[in-house]
């Protein structure tokens, strides 16, 4: 039976399995630790799938939970992938922040799956990914 919760004190070890187990290990610094400690300890909405207390999958959010949630992981173990529990724990985030904005950055192998589910995309959006990046005035 798989069950769901907010968790406020995810082990990164925990967290670091989850990502290797999808698609989202590829693009998350799961070598690092620290930075996912870090991504956790600052991350203010997580909701875990578990199957019989393993964890299964996990949206990990940033939000002011009244204007904009930006949901920045969403992975479910490939094992688990095709039963809906990606769109449970997007529900459920969505749920949790019902006033705020739920946005996130669709993962290349994930492209399609979110129109799937019914969620609308925006084709303005803009990043600086690294410090070398940032702009000088």
């Amino acid at each position: 039976m798989i069950t769901y919760q907010i968790e406020k004190n995810l082990a990164a070890e925990e967290f670091i399995s989850v990502l290797n187990r999808s698609t989202l290990g590829e693009r998350r610094p799961v070598k690092e630790p620290e930075r996912i400690l870090q991504m956790l300890e600052h991350g203010n909405l997580i909701i875990t799938a578990r199957d019989h207390n393993r964890l299964i999958g996990v949206a990990r959010s940033l939000t002011d939970f009244t204007y904009c949630t930006y949901l920045s992981d969403l992975a479910v173990d490939l094992a688990y992938q095709h039963q809906g529990i990606g769109k449970k724990l997007i529900r459920l985030t969505k749920l949790e922040t019902s006033k705020a904005k739920l946005i996130l950055l669709a993962a290349p192998k994930a492209i399609a799956y979110y129109p799937k589910i019914g969620m609308k995309q925006w084709e303005h959006c803009y990043f600086i990914d690294n410090e070398e990046e940032i702009i000088s005035s």
